[in-house]
């Protein structure tokens, strides 16, 4: 089963000719749906665990380390195996290598809702991360492979749609079960919630995903540059560890894997640019000489480093500063997944037409939510905090929308479709850096004014909001500056 059947010879007027384009438009769609329902269940286990952490801690009776490693851990091995399973799939098969992730991390949430201690439970997030790290490149990979010109900008659309959504959803979703189900047990249905989606899904998308090219048509189809898996793998760990665990490894040296980590992942350009001399590498070097391409993928780590932390400091700032509970605080986060989702589809129909400027102006929005979220605290703090900063975050919300999908679109448009999987790989990982330094470096300005026997809640989530908001500035600065080049405009 190929990606798209032959092209009809038919005249579009001759009978069946519309029949047939129609039926191969309708199997696209529905195979994207099923992409997009296996990556949203991967992308909402780093959001929705917020919430039942201390259902967590007083079911398992864990230390504050095995907490941070339930997040943390989950995080690091799902940025871990990104890029190479971007890569397996672009050389082997997208279709086993995303069947083989959905049913992985449909076992470890089994496992992680089962789980009977600590260890058990921080195994088992380790092991669902990577799952999650091998099915999600495979996404854009998919996209790029079954779509072209504007009905690809729709379909990254509604990729962005549902990357803003699970982030936003994940404590509103986690919250609501706890309060179903109850707090004993409770926390085990976050996880067990995507056992039956994992076992519906896995039968339609098999059905559904197009089988891979001959092998002549992938690129480097027997190369996988072990050296480049573990120079980039040791590299991209020692960068993100020192951050997933900042509030559980005090003092100075965990900043020492900080310039290893520099090391490491120079080490990994200079074998990449040797390699490719030759083979197929891990990562084309020659992708970043594409402006677009470069840019986003800086966009991406800047933003994504901004915009996740406000969900961590926020239902910190509910739950453990105003009392909210865990679905309480979840609904106060709702208002901005609906401004994102609705918008990150509008954002996908746009961007054909206004690229970059599109980007421009979804930045702006976000600042300006996170600016009056801030300034509404400020003004009316207090246990109604939840209703003064609904039309803030509606506000950055709707932004947010118009920045991941349209983002997306731009910077992968001219990467080629063999190597879509590796390239997309590339971007998620970026994300997942920024994400964990965003958190660290937020939740540090945050813990500080929270901490303490006299926490002042209100301003630690006020200048917890300015550093994000800061970030995301620097995110808008790389929009504008690829905009004015005049090539960061419309695909």
């Amino acid at each position: 089963m190929n990606a798209d059947p032959p092209r009809s010879t038919a005249h579009p007027a001759q009978p069946g000719a519309t029949a047939v384009g129609g039926r191969a438009a309708a199997r696209r769609w529905r195979a994207l749906a099923v992409c997009l329902v296996a990556g949203f269940m991967t992308l909402l286990d780093v959001s929705i665990v917020n919430v039942a952490l201390p259902t967590v801690r007083a079911g398992l009776h864990m230390s504050d380390s095995g907490l941070q490693w339930v997040l943390s851990g989950y995080a690091l091995a799902f940025g871990l195996v990104l890029v190479p399973s971007g890569r397996l799939g672009d050389a082997r098969s997208r279709r086993a290598v995303f069947l083989a992730g959905l049913a992985l991390f449909t076992v470890a949430s089994a496992l992680a809702g089962a789980a009977q201690s600590q260890e058990w439970l921080v195994l088992a997030r380790l092991f669902q991360g990577a799952a999650g790290g091998v099915l999600v490149p495979q996404v854009s990979g998919f996209i790029q492979v079954l779509f072209q010109g504007p009905e690809r900008g729709r379909a990254f659309g509604a990729l962005g749609a549902t990357i803003g959504l699970s982030t936003a959803v994940g404590p509103l979703l986690g919250g609501l079960l706890i309060h179903v189900v109850g707090p004993q047990d409770g926390w085990r249905w976050v996880f067990l919630v995507n056992l039956p989606i994992g076992v519906a899904a896995l039968p339609v998308a098999y059905r559904l995903l197009p089988a891979p090219p001959p092998a002549g048509d992938r690129a480097g189809h027997r190369d996988f540059d072990p050296v480049g898996v573990l120079l980039l793998g040791a590299g991209t760990v020692s960068l993100l560890l020192p951050f997933v665990q900042a509030q559980q490894w005090h003092g100075p040296t965990r900043w020492l894997l900080l310039p290893l980590a520099a090391v490491l992942l120079a080490a990994f350009v200079g074998w990449e640019l040797h390699y490719g001399r030759r083979r197929e590498p891990l990562v084309s070097m020659a992708l970043f000489a594409v402006r677009p391409y470069a840019a986003g993928v800086l966009l991406s780590l800047v933003y994504f480093a901004g915009f996740t932390a406000i969900f961590f400091i926020f239902t910190l700032y509910l739950q453990a500063g105003l009392h909210y509970s865990a679905l309480t605080a979840g609904l106060a986060i709702t208002p901005f997944a609906v401004g994102s989702g609705v918008s990150a589809a509008v954002g996908g129909r746009l961007v054909s037409r206004l690229g970059r400027r599109l980007v421009v102006a979804g930045l702006v929005l976000v600042l300006a939510g996170l600016l009056a979220s801030a300034l509404a605290v400020q003004l009316w703090s207090g246990p109604r905090v939840g209703w003064t900063t609904a039309l803030p975050l509606l506000v950055a919300g709707v932004g947010s929308g118009l920045v991941i999908a349209p983002n997306q679109t731009l910077t992968l448009q001219q990467v080629p479709v063999a190597r879509a999987g590796s390239a997309g790989g590339v971007l998620q990982t970026a994300q997942r850096v920024g994400s964990a330094v965003g958190i660290a470096v937020v939740g540090s300005v945050f813990f500080a004014h929270a901490a303490g026997p006299r926490p002042d809640w209100s301003l630690a989530f006020q200048l917890g909001v300015t550093v994000a908001a800061g970030l995301v500035l620097a995110a808008l600065l790389v929009a504008v500056a690829d905009l004015a080049s005049g090539r960061g405009g419309r695909p």
